[in-house]
């Protein structure tokens, strides 16, 4: 086992503090009754004060989990800081971001500065890298609090911001982080997403905006057989903290796959946030109860948006097969219903835990899904009646920038919040051992997270990200993220060869798919929606 496994996970995280108490009293007791041992004492109570310190302070919750020891991560940084992967990486391939990125949110966070010298420290020469134009005339913004109205047409829509934090439920992440999360969206004014666990009293305390994600589960919201309970999804969602209803279709890390949470994990706490019973196994099934086509969902989603008072409803998917994508965007036109939003999960998104071919081979990249909705959206005039959302990897202002160039209204980021809480990509989230206190159940590690803290952080990250994201869109002559388009990004194809984005991906003309006639459409239009049913997931 590598060493920095070994240090994050060890259990006995209180040992070396403890080795350091009873040395300083062995050496005293020898001081005391030899006279000789004064200066191996006086190391030894040192080390004690650094222990007592580490255990009090609330900067950094590494050292209050590990004291004494935890300083060796932050002494080989100093030294040498390519040393940080020992602590923070399980192997350099399968990082989920680069050592560059997490600097980036840990300087955000902070509120430390995030300029650096020298210029770009990318490759400009390397295949795909890509860049946006910028403007001769740059525009001048009053403000970074970019907008997007979601839901224009119902009862009580929702003006969201461009960025928010993503699912993550709790029981996946700790109470504290739960608690950091929700108080700093309410210091920025931007949306959090519950996750398929519900809505908690944590979730509740600080009174952030909340997306009610209702998975499979259909946690906070089910009878006592796991089915769809109309009443009690009623009551959470006319909270007035609730500000739009997502339905989870698939997540991106793990689509088309269920899961269990073991009964021994299902604490009071989580079996009241999710309307289960207390040490019984909680099951997600991987498809849901309450519709089975798409017409069917369709008229969920309406069912939804009605029994909550009139609010923003729609559902949050990763694209799998076309012809099922393209029956409910067929169900829309048969029903006259649409959902108010999309939210478009990539293959890359994260998760606590997930089988490896799942996380790697399973469902459709961003990029991809993304361009896939809003296209078929475009070709049938639908487009300006749904908003996208999208989430996969999404963490710097560039990021954001670029989703909106493929189609997306907004974004949503996880691991990106969850840096800014402290997590150091331990990767040990499925085992309870956190380092940080970020997921974890265990009362010991999780009262590491600091929450006002770490709530300050969580709000300069969204702050500091949407300047950056300001300074984008004055530099590139515009008003808004949304007026970015594919026009406006470019990528190096070879040594020699470059190209707008527009030139490179998939293009729909709108209301294009309603005349019938594919055969100038993408083949994906061409072989896939003719086969595809409003009336069943299933091709024709």
């Amino acid at each position: 086992m590598q060493f920095r496994d070994r240090l994050m996970r060890y259990p006995f995280r209180y040992t070396v503090f403890a080795l350091c108490v009873l040395g300083l009293l062995l050496w005293a007791s020898i001081f005391l009754a030899t006279g000789w041992g004064l200066a191996v004492a006086l190391v030894f109570a040192g080390l004690v004060l650094v222990g007592l310190r580490d255990l009090r302070q609330s900067r950094h919750a590494i050292l209050r989990n590990y004291p004494v020891i935890g300083h060796m991560r932050f002494l080989l940084e100093f030294i040498r800081p390519e040393m940080r992967q020992y602590f923070i990486e399980s192997d350099t391939e399968a990082a989920p971001f680069s050592r560059a990125q997490r600097s980036l949110v840990y300087q955000r966070a902070k509120g430390e500065q995030d300029n650096r010298p020298f210029g770009t420290q990318l490759d400009v020469t390397r295949q795909g890298y890509e860049w946006i134009n910028h403007s001769m005339q740059p525009t001048t913004l009053a403000s970074s609090d970019f907008r997007v109205t979601i839901g224009a047409d119902t009862a009580q829509p929702y003006e969201a911001s461009v960025f928010n934090i993503s699912a993550m439920s709790f029981g996946s992440l700790s109470a504290n982080a739960i608690l950091a999360l929700n108080q700093g969206a309410k210091l920025g004014g931007f949306a959090h997403d519950t996750g398929e666990g519900s809505i908690s009293s944590y979730h509740r305390q600080h009174g952030g905006d909340l997306i009610w994600e209702i998975g499979s589960g259909y946690f906070g919201c089910r009878d006592a057989q796991g089915r769809f309970d109309a009443e009690r999804f009623a009551a959470n969602a006319r909270d007035p903290q609730v500000k739009m209803v997502e339905i989870k279709l698939s997540q991106g890390a793990k689509p088309g796959h269920g899961g269990i949470l073991p009964g021994a994990k299902v604490t009071r706490e989580i079996a009241l946030a999710r309307g289960v019973e207390i040490g019984v196994d909680c099951n997600s099934p991987s498809s849901h109860s309450a519709f089975s086509t798409p017409i069917e969902l369709m008229q969920f989603v309406a069912r939804l948006r009605e029994l909550s008072g009139g609010k923003p409803t729609g559902f949050k998917l990763c694209i799998g097969h076309p012809w099922e994508w393209f029956g409910i965007v067929k169900a829309m036109l048969a029903t006259g219903i649409t959902p108010d939003f999309i939210v478009v999960d990539g293959a890359e998104g994260g998760t606590g835990a997930a089988p490896v071919e799942f996380s790697d081979h399973v469902g459709a990249p961003l990029q991809e899904g993304l361009l896939l909705v809003h296209n078929s959206l475009l070709g049938v005039g639908l487009r300006e009646r749904v908003k996208i959302g999208c989430a996969g990897k999404v963490i710097t202002a560039f990021d954001i920038a670029r989703m909106m160039a493929l189609g997306g209204d907004w974004c949503n980021a996880g691991r990106g919040f969850m840096m800014a809480l402290g997590c150091i990509q331990a990767q040990t989230c499925h085992t309870g051992n956190c380092p940080t206190g970020v997921t974890t159940q265990d009362p010991l590690r999780e009262r590491a997270l600091v929450v006002p803290d770490k709530a300050v952080r969580v709000h300069n990250f969204h702050r500091t990200t949407l300047l950056a994201l300001k300074e984008l869109v004055q530099a590139a002559g515009l008003r808004h993220p949304n007026d970015i388009t594919a026009h406006h990004i470019v990528r190096r194809l070879t040594d020699t060869e470059v190209r707008q984005l527009s030139n490179l991906i998939l293009r729909v003309e709108p209301g294009s798919l309603l005349s019938g006639d594919m055969s100038a459409q993408h083949n994906v239009f061409k072989y896939y929606w003719p086969i595809a049913r409003a009336d069943a997931f299933a091709p024709a």
